[in-house]
């Protein structure tokens, strides 16, 4: 039972070493390709993912800021759907 727990433990261990063994083996063995770059010194640093963004301080759009946003929005699509200049037939929405 001894011997069958020593080799558990020993398989555990080896199984959180794979990635430094690969590093080492041949490609053929079934390591990294040749011409692969080396890994980091330095892992890289987590994302931040739990802070947030700092609130927003400026107000809501006024209905007339608003209304003139789209026109340019709109006014700036027909540009640059038409690079011709030609108006363009407005295709009805059915």
């Amino acid at each position: 039972m001894a011997v069958v727990l020593l080799f558990g433990g020993a398989m555990i261990l080896a199984g959180c070493s794979g990635s430094i063994i690969a590093d080492h083996m041949p490609s053929i063995a079934g390591g990294l390709p040749e011409g692969s770059p080396q890994r980091p010194a330095d892992p890289p640093a987590y994302p931040a993912v739990h802070d947030t963004p700092p609130a927003r301080e400026n107000a809501v759009l006024s209905d007339e800021e608003q209304r003139k946003l789209e026109a340019d929005l709109a006014a700036a699509r027909e540009r640059m759907s038409n690079p011709t200049g030609k108006p363009a037939a407005r295709a009805r929405n059915p």
